[in-house]
């Protein structure tokens, strides 16, 4: 693949469907809903609301998603002091000339009513002594404006308060352990439902199909693609693959936000490691080398409140400058802070450090895909009857970074969009068409390779060298697995979106926003625009 004014790039061939077994049984809805984090949750509710019959699959248990590790909080404009429009500031400013001013605007405009929503449910939130709720302020952010719970513990007490509404709502019927393989399309290119595979479900392999008149995908992140990651093992892009393959508007995946301070566990940790929580710098805790000096004196006016893009890169360049992997979190001048941030104390400890008395040691990992699958402000994608939502959807209210505490505030919001859309849209059920395209899958014994080559070339920092030798070894992956099963559909996943993320990485000649390219010292005018990804015969980035 050769892109006009680009340089030649890796072709990628990838398969158009999962190989699978023929659905052994069938469910029929009006709206179904992938994922059960604050976006699914809330999608649910809201679709419930115009009265629509919903059915919620979820890969794991109902709270297994990201939500439920969210520690900061939600940022809304809630203080009298504050507004939507100094929101809509830091988050144009965080976004590096790449958030859609429109979709910023929703957000910050409906934000605070979506917050209240969520109090009026049942989640009890921090508050002051004087009743009113505390807030707290985290990188990139001007004002107190974030919104937590149990200190540190906000997003497991959302998840509790959506759970417990969707729970009660006699509408909505609930699938757990169901891995969503591919979307079902109707003759007119509608979106007609999808397959998955339910564990003890129907015939032997689990292997099933959901008939539905909308289909909403809210199935989280990504970031199991590389070897370190907040993310939970869950988190393997099954929803941006699963819309590549069904032909939609994927953009902005080269934009993958490394959270700077995750607890550091030594060189041969993989998978999802301990957050320690931006809120914990915005009470005091600064990011020091092992000489005790500040590693961010000096390169932002904000300090270690810059945007996470600039504290990680700052992080990433003292460690190469000193050969060292990982750097230090030093909290103990934090003012009550096993009383303010107990989780992470408590995580800490149990893993055999005290942050009361030592500098924490700290890396940067992946943390939050800012791009995903590409949405209008009603959260409907590019094929029909298709919807997306949090951390699966691009909105394009990220940008090239996203600002803190946006990212529930974003699942909320869009959500609670795409429920009042389907209302008033919602088509009558088509009869699903049989697959045509070609089916493959990846062995999983490849994930390792996978996720090696991504942390190696298209992690915290980037070369043309570096993401060339990425795209290689991912084209080198065979797509022939003959057996199918759920490690085979993650690895599968899992390699779509790392060639979609390294195509898009290498074509943005720049470095903008959590996207560093060595060969460039900062974003370039020309630059200033989406990147669209597609698949059809082959990988194409646009």
């Amino acid at each position: 693949m050769t892109l006009a004014g680009s340089p030649a790039l890796q072709a990628v061939s990838l398969p158009r469907q999962l190989r699978a077994g023929p659905p052994g049984w069938v469910r029929t809805t009006d709206v179904v809903v992938v994922g059960s984090g604050i976006a699914g949750l809330t999608a649910a509710l809201h679709a419930r609301a115009s009265g629509a019959r919903v059915l919620l699959v979820t890969k794991a248990l109902l709270d297994a998603g990201s939500t439920r590790w969210a520690q900061g909080g939600i940022a809304a404009a809630l203080d009298p002091l504050d507004s939507p429009e100094e929101h809509l500031t830091d988050t144009l400013v965080a976004g590096a000339g790449l958030c859609d001013e429109p979709a910023v605007r929703v957000l910050v405009t409906e934000g605070p009513a979506r917050v209240r929503e969520l109090a009026a449910l049942g989640a009890s939130f921090d508050r002051g002594a004087d009743g009113e709720l505390a807030l707290t302020r985290e990188g990139g952010h001007l004002r107190d404006r974030i919104v937590h719970a149990g200190g540190d513990a906000t997003g497991a007490e959302v998840e509790r308060a959506l759970i417990a509404a969707v729970r009660a709502d006699a509408g909505v019927h609930i699938i757990e352990h169901a891995a969503v393989l591919d979307l079902l399309l109707g003759a007119d290119g509608r979106a007609a439902g999808l397959t998955l595979h339910v564990l003890g479900e129907g015939s032997r392999d689990g292997v099933g199909a959901v008939h539905a008149r909308a289909v909403v995908l809210a199935s989280g992140g990504m970031g199991q693609v590389f070897a370190s990651t907040t993310n939970p093992s869950v988190a393997t892009g099954d929803g941006v693959a699963l819309a590549l393959r069904a032909g939609a508007v994927v953009s902005d995946l080269e934009f993958v936000q490394f959270h700077p301070t995750v607890l550091f566990l030594g060189p041969g940790a993989a998978g999802q490691q301990p957050l320690l929580s931006e809120a914990m710098r915005g009470e005091g805790a600064q990011i020091v080398d092992a000489a005790g000096d500040r590693v961010m004196a000096g390169v932002h006016p904000l300090g270690d409140l810059a945007p996470r893009d600039i504290v990680a890169k700052a992080m990433a360049r003292r460690m190469y400058a000193t050969g060292v992997d990982h750097l230090y979190l030093d909290a103990r001048r934090v003012p009550g802070l096993e009383t303010r941030f107990p989780t992470i104390v408590a995580r800490c400890r149990e893993l055999g450090f005290d942050p009361l008395t030592e500098p924490l040691p700290v890396a940067p990992a992946a943390h939050y895909a800012s791009g995903g699958i590409r949405t209008d402000l009603s959260g409907a994608t590019s094929v029909p009857g298709l919807y997306a939502c949090g951390e699966v959807a691009c909105t394009g209210v990220h940008g090239a970074n996203r600002l803190a505490s946006n990212s529930l505030l974003e699942g909320l919001v869009f959500a609670a969009r795409i429920g009042d859309d389907i209302a008033g849209t919602l088509a009558p059920q088509v009869r699903p068409e049989p697959a045509t395209g070609a089916a493959g899958l990846v062995d999983p014994a490849f994930r390792g390779a996978i996720t090696a080559a991504m942390t190696r070339g298209a992690g915290v920092l980037r070369s043309a060298a570096s993401l060339e030798a990425t795209a290689a070894a991912l084209a080198a992956i065979p797509t022939d697995c003959a057996e199918a099963s759920p490690a085979a559909w993650e690895a599968t996943n899992l390699h779509a979106v790392a060639s979609a993320l390294t195509a898009a990485a290498q074509r943005r000649a720049e470095t903008r926003g959590s996207h560093w390219r060595e060969e460039h010292d900062g974003p370039l005018p020309e630059w200033q625009h989406h990147l669209a990804t597609t698949l059809g015969e082959t990988l194409e980035v646009r």
